[in-house]
């Protein structure tokens, strides 16, 4: 349960981290709400997207799956949120990367920003809570009692039955003790 808890505040800490991350900075100060997801598969360009257009539809749906994740308790889907999160974030490095011929980051605010840093981290962090989430108790028969001269290398036996036992019909009657019972 406290890996459920712990793995539930990664994720949502991470989907928090993808989503609000293209209303940061990504490149020489341009937010990753103004580059369009066609960018990612067709090359960077100048023309700004509206915000929902932008990178952050990706994003957005990543935080869904995370949201479902946790509800159903899904290990998987936490994961594969995370890796939508990376996936996207790589790619529009890439990308960058090709229009610039480099990426770089440095003192004075060019290059890379904090909005790729907030992406990738919350990609990880998504990756991490899935690994960490103890995820959903796999439905199974209820274990019962288990005798200690059953073990699993000795073949099942069946309980004792007297095989000289009269009838029910023909049980001799009921006698009572010759003493009264001890206190």
């Amino acid at each position: 349960m406290i890996r459920n808890i712990l793995g539930s505040i990664l994720a949502l800490a991470g989907a928090t981290a993808a989503v609000w991350s293209p209303f940061r900075a990504w490149y020489d100060g341009r937010h990753g709400s103004t580059y369009r997801i066609d960018d990612l598969f067709s090359g960077i360009s100048a023309t700004k997207a509206q915000v929902a257009g932008s990178i952050l539809l990706p994003f957005a749906f990543a935080a869904l799956a995370t949201l479902v994740g946790l509800v159903l308790r899904s290990r998987i889907l936490v994961a594969v949120a995370g890796l939508i999160t990376l996936g996207f974030a790589i790619l529009w490095m890439v990308r960058q990367g090709q229009v610039t011929g480099s990426l770089s980051v440095d003192s004075s605010g060019n290059g890379l920003g904090q909005g790729v840093a907030m992406a990738l981290g919350g990609g990880l962090a998504l990756v991490l809570a899935a690994g960490l989430m103890s995820g959903r108790p796999v439905a199974g028969p209820e274990p019962g009692p288990r005798s200690e001269a059953t073990t699993p290398d000795t073949p099942y036996e069946a309980p004792y039955e007297p095989r000289h036992a009269l009838p029910p019909d023909e049980q001799p009657p009921y006698e009572p003790p010759d003493s009264p019972p001890r206190a």
